[in-house]
C-alpha cells in the first residue's frame, strides 16, 4: 500500500499559493465590479426618465417635442398638474408623459389625486363627469380640465366603419400650460347679424385648444373694429353686409387688421357688398355654384363636392407634404385678375380647367355645362396682402368646415382652417403640436411561416448557441493541454 504524502514539494506549495492568490484576486475584482454596478444602478434610477428611456415607437409616442420644451422652459410661475386617478389604475403612457414634464422644469409639479380618497376634489374645477386618468392643470387663478377622452381621441373612419384612435396628451397638456400661464390670449371676433352659421363643434374645440378667445361682434353697435382684435372672422353669412360695415372692415384690414372669411353662394341674397372687400385687389366672384368636369377633382360622384388642387403656401404646405386633400362643397368660383396675382394675391385652392360655374346655383338640375355657365378654372381660396401688415384669407365655401366634410377629409379641412387662423394671428408653440396616431400596422403571416419561425427560434438557435459553447470549451482545453 502506498503511503500518502504528508508534505508537498516546494513547487506544489508555490502553485497552490499562486492559485489561492489568483482566487482571492478574482473574488476581490468581482466584489468591486458588483459594487460599481450597484452604484451605477442606484445613480441611474435617480435620473429623470427622459435621460434613461429611449423612444423607439414609430410615432414617438413617448417623446416630448421641441415645441413643448420651448413653452416649459419659458415658465416663470409654478404650474401644478393634478392627476385624477385611482390607485393601481394609472395609465402607463400618461404616467411616462407626466414624468417627462416634471423633469423638464422645476416650475412643474405633478400631484396624484385619488377620487376614492378625494371624491369632491375635481368639482371645484369642472362640472363634467371626471373620468379616471383625467388631468387638471392649474396656475394661480386659472385652470383647465383635460378629460381622458381629450387625451385618447377616437374619430370615426367612414371608409372602414371603425374608429381611428390618436394620443393627444402632449398637445392637451402643453396647451393647458400655455393657457393658465398666458397673460393675454389671442382675441378673435366672430361677426354676427347676417344669419351667420354656428361654428362647427370640432372647429370650436380646436380654437379652444389653441387658447384663442372667441367673442361675438356686431358692427352695427360699434364705430370701429375693437382695437384688441387679433382677427375678425365671418362664417357662413346668409345676408349681405351694409356698406358701412364693409367700410369699417376695409379700414381695419388696410390698417393692419386680419380678416378670415368663409362665405359660399347663398340661396337668396347675394353678398355683393361683402365681395366688394376683395374687388379692389383684383378678386371677383362668379355667379352660381362651381361644378367639376374632371372626375379626379370631385368626390362621392357629386361634381359640386370639389377636390381642388392645393398651391404651395405656408397655409397649405403641411397638407401637401402629407398628401391630404381638402374637400370644398358648394363653392363659389373666384377669378383672380393678372394684376391681382402680381399685387399680393395668392390662390390657395384652384379647380381644374374642366370646371365651370352653374349660373342656376342652388336651382341647378343637371351637371352638364349649359349656355350661360361660366368656364373655369377658379380659385376657391385666396390669401390677400392688404399692406401695412393687413391680411385677408377668403374661402369661397361656407360648408367645408362642417363636421361631416371635415371627417370625410380625415381632418384636412379643419387643419386648413386652423393653418389660416395661425397665419393671421401667429402660431404659438402649443398650436404646432399634433396628436399621434395609435393605429398600428400589424405584420400578418400565414401558418407555414409561423411554424418555420417557431422551429428556428425554439430549436435551431438554441442548438447553435450550445454547439458554439461546446466548441469554445474544447478549444480552450486543447490549448491548455488538459485532457478531456
Amino acid at each position: 500500500m502506498r503511503k500518502p504524502k504528508l508534505f508537498q514539494s516546494a513547487p506544489q506549495r508555490e502553485g497552490n499559493q499562486n492559485a489561492f492568490r489568483g482566487g482571492a484576486y478574482s473574488i476581490v475584482v468581482t466584489a468591486v465590479v458588483l459594487a460599481i454596478l450597484v452604484a451605477v444602478n442606484v445613480f441611474v434610477s435617480a435620473l429623470p426618465s427622459n435621460l434613461t428611456k429611449y423612444d423607439m415607437s414609430a410615432t414617438k409616442l413617448y417623446s416630448i417635442t421641441s415645441n413643448t420644451k420651448v413653452v416649459v422652459n419659458a415658465l416663470e410661475e409654478d404650474v401644478t398638474i393634478y392627476w385624477v386617478v385611482q390607485s393601481g389604475k394609472e395609465d402607463d403612457v400618461i404616467e411616462n408623459l407626466l414624468n417627462k414634464y416634471e423633469s423638464l422644469s422645476d416650475h412643474i409639479q405633478v400631484v396624484k389625486k385619488n377620487p376614492d380618497v378625494f371624491p369632491t376634489f375635481a368639482q371645484q374645477y369642472t362640472d363634467e363627469t371626471v373620468t379616471n386618468n383625467s388631468l387638471i392643470v392649474e396656475c394661480g387663478d386659472r385652470s383647465r380640465y383635460i378629460s381622458y377622452n381629450d387625451i385618447y381621441i377616437q374619430e370615426a373612419d367612414i371608409y372602414s366603419y371603425s374608429y381611428n384612435t390618436s394620443f393627444d396628451g402632449e398637445g392637451a397638456i402643453t396647451s393647458a400650460i400655455d393657457y393658465v400661464t398666458a397673460k393675454e390670449l389671442p382675441q378673435l371676433y366672430l361677426l354676427e347679424g347676417h344669419g351667420e352659421a354656428e361654428l362647427p363643434a370640432t372647429f370650436q374645440e380646436q380654437l379652444e385648444k389653441e387658447n384663442i378667445q372667441v367673442d361675438p361682434l356686431s358692427l352695427l353697435t360699434v364705430d370701429a373694429v375693437p382695437e384688441d382684435a387679433d382677427c375678425v372672422m365671418i362664417y357662413g353669412p346668409e345676408s349681405d353686409l351694409s356698406q358701412k360695415e364693409v367700410e369699417m372692415l376695409d379700414e381695419y384690414t388696410s390698417g393692419g387688421g386680419k380678416l378670415l372669411v368663409m362665405a359660399g353662394p347663398t340661396q337668396e341674397d347675394p353678398l355683393d357688398e361683402l365681395y366688394g372687400l376683395i374687388a379692389s385687389y383684383g378678386v371677383t366672384p362668379n355667379e352660381g355654384v362651381v361644378v367639376e368636369g374632371d372626375r379626379e377633382h370631385y368626390a362621392f360622384q357629386v361634381p359640386y363636392i370639389l377636390l381642388p388642387d392645393m398651391n404651395s403656401h405656408g397655409i397649405t404646405d403641411s397638407l401637401i407634404e402629407e398628401n391630404y386633400l381638402a374637400i370644398m362643397p358648394i363653392a363659389q368660383g373666384l377669378t383672380v385678375s393678372a394684376d391681382g396675382e402680381g399685387s399680393g394675391v395668392t390662390s390657395l385652392l384652384t379647380t381644374s380647367a374642366a370646371s365651370f360655374s352653374k349660373a342656376a346655383g342652388y336651382d341647378l338640375d343637371t351637371y352638364e355645362k349649359e349656355e350661360g355657365d361660366i368656364d373655369g378654372p377658379f380659385a376657391l381660396a385666396v390669401s390677400i396682402d392688404c399692406g401695412n401688415g393687413g391680411q385677408i384669407i377668403w374661402f369661397s365655401s361656407s360648408a367645408f368646415l362642417d363636421d361631416m366634410y371635415n371627417a370625410y377629409s380625415s381632418g384636412a379641412n379643419g387643419d386648413l382652417a386652423m393653418n389660416a387662423v395661425s397665419s393671421l394671428i401667429g402660431e404659438s408653440e402649443a398650436m404646432a403640436i399634433r396628436s399621434k396616431s395609435l393605429n398600428y400596422n400589424y405584420l400578418t403571416i400565414n401558418d407555414a411561416v409561423s411554424s418555420l419561425l417557431q422551429v428556428v427560434m425554439i430549436g435551431v438557435f438554441p442548438l447553435l448557441y450550445l454547439g458554439i459553447g461546446i466548441w469554445v470549451v474544447l478549444k480552450r482545453r486543447r490549448a491548455q493541454n488538459v485532457p478531456v
